[in-house]
């Protein structure tokens, strides 16, 4: 099976997933599919904001729940969530809906929401907005990179694949990174 059969099969559902969890990286590798015509792109932005809202919505509901343990057991979330709880009190609005595009504050925003007096369904409607915009502006932007390389490259169809996998070797590595930075 090749790289664009495997997307083609399960894009979306990485689409989900990597959202879901964070996932800056996917979203940019399924606008350029889309651009390739493996995806759609209208269905690629779709499923990444209820990825995104959804997983932004367990993050908030586990800050309810759970959130004072949580941020016991990782002591090196603390510095970030007292700069996003001394944000939310100056920036209410404008943070709830830009928090995902916020390096190293989009996990543990929603986080902070949910220890907030925020409400929940006040939460869930600036998360579902923020989460669409974040899919469009994102999404957009890898279609758009399909549309820069096709430009430099006449025979874009030849190094496609060796492009996609460059891009997941990249988010790959980013993500990583990002993830021992925050544990």
């Amino acid at each position: 099976m090749t790289l664009a059969g495997l997307v083609q099969d399960y894009g979306y559902y990485a689409v989900f997933l990597g959202t879901f969890l964070e996932g800056e990286t996917i979203l940019v590798l399924a606008g350029f599919a889309a651009h390739r015509g493996y995806l759609e792109l209208p269905w690629v932005i779709g499923v990444a904001a209820i990825g995104g809202t959804l997983g932004d919505q367990l993050y908030f509901y586990l800050g309810r729940r759970y959130g004072p343990q949580i941020l016991a057991r990782f002591p090196r979330l603390q510095p970030r969530a007292a700069k996003v709880a001394a944000l939310l009190q100056r920036y209410h609005l404008p943070l709830i809906l830009s928090i995902r595009f916020m390096y190293g504050l989009r996990t543990v925003g929603p986080l902070v929401f949910g220890m907030s007096r925020l409400g929940r369904m006040m939460f869930f409607v600036l998360n579902l907005a923020g989460a669409l915009v974040w899919a469009v502006l994102v999404g957009g932007a890898g279609y758009l990179f399909g549309s820069a390389l096709e430009l430099l490259f006449a025979d874009l169809r030849r190094y496609e694949e060796a492009l996609m996998a460059l891009m997941a070797g990249v988010g790959v590595t980013v993500w990583i990174i990002r993830r021992r930075r925050s544990s």
